[in-house]
């Protein structure tokens, strides 16, 4: 589709302080997390030990976030991370997220030690919005010292797990308004000129490029075309401008982008791309197919 200009900032340019500001008066509440996501949680205390790890205030608002873990009898078995909703806007991460808990949790919390961060990014969530309030991207800043206050705090969350941590999953999404507003925002910010992409249709994986795991990839990838298509390669034979490994995977330097995947020293890690405006899959389906995800994820890491 035709480009133009994003309408905040002045083209090669990148953000100042008024740019960000302009941007943060855009952003509008469609939804709230005390509503969709905190009422969940709440069912699942008891069953789970929940834990507020951190908590952002912004203009007033705080917004408290949670993680859920399995009871203090789980704690010598593998240990097992799952993040949703690190970019606000992706609902099938955290809405999966708090489905496997509430389908499965307490079955996989007698063979691992679950903890659960279904909401990474609360304010984002509320605005279907991929950064944070201050213009940052949370999965560019999972490192030590990170200015994002959402990254921030589930580093210093897991940091005296991280050499523990057996297994992490992140639940993610590749929407059209990646195309639509948020890489166009970016190029924006940034100072630099938009280039359109392709939005891949289906579900695919991203792997670690320093431990690649093939096998546990491929094994996700099976278990969730049961439930939702596998994304196609592009014209060039790549989704998302990266080279396919296999059907429905591709690789990120996770550590080097400091992205939620690579928090942790985890021997295996992936991150789920589910793709909800397709015409072939519904809200249901792609939240089934995050479930299915870390499902397939636990079987193959315990067997």
């Amino acid at each position: 589709m035709p480009q133009t200009a994003y309408p905040i900032g002045t083209p090669g340019q990148p953000w100042g302080d008024a740019e960000r500001a302009a941007w943060l008066a855009r952003q509008r509440v469609q939804r709230r997390y005390a509503e969709d996501v905190l009422p969940r949680i709440a069912a699942l205390d008891g069953r789970f030990d929940v834990h507020e790890y951190g908590r952002v205030v912004v203009e007033g608002e705080a917004y408290p976030l949670l993680a859920l873990r399995s009871r203090a009898g789980a704690a010598g078995r593998p240990l097992v991370l799952v993040t949703g909703g690190v970019h606000g806007y992706e609902t099938s991460g955290v809405h999966g997220a708090l489905a496997f808990l509430e389908r499965h949790g307490e079955a996989c919390a007698g063979h691992v030690d679950l903890l659960v961060a279904p909401c990474v990014s609360p304010w984002a969530y509320e605005r279907v919005q991929r950064w944070n309030a201050e213009a940052l991207d949370p999965n560019r800043h999972f490192r030590a010292g990170s200015p994002c206050a959402e990254s921030a705090a589930l580093v210093a969350l897991l940091a005296p797990l991280a050499g523990r941590v057996r297994l992490h999953i992140d639940l993610h999404e590749t929407t059209d308004s990646d195309e639509q507003e948020f890489r166009p925002a970016l190029a924006a910010r940034d100072g630099k000129p938009f280039e359109p992409g392709h939005v891949p249709d289906g579900f695919y994986v991203v792997g670690d490029a320093a431990n690649p795991q093939l096998d546990f990839q491929r094994h996700i990838i099976a278990a969730v075309s049961a439930v939702t298509h596998i994304a196609p390669p592009d014209a060039d034979g790549r989704i998302i401008g990266s080279e396919l490994v296999a059907p429905g995977v591709i690789l990120y330097p996770f550590k080097a982008l400091g992205l939620c995947a690579g928090l942790t020293d985890a021997a295996y890690t992936t991150t789920t791309e589910v793709y909800p405006d397709s015409p072939r899959a519904t809200p249901a389906q792609c939240v089934d197919a995050q479930v299915a995800a870390v499902r397939a994820a636990i079987d193959y890491v315990l067997a």
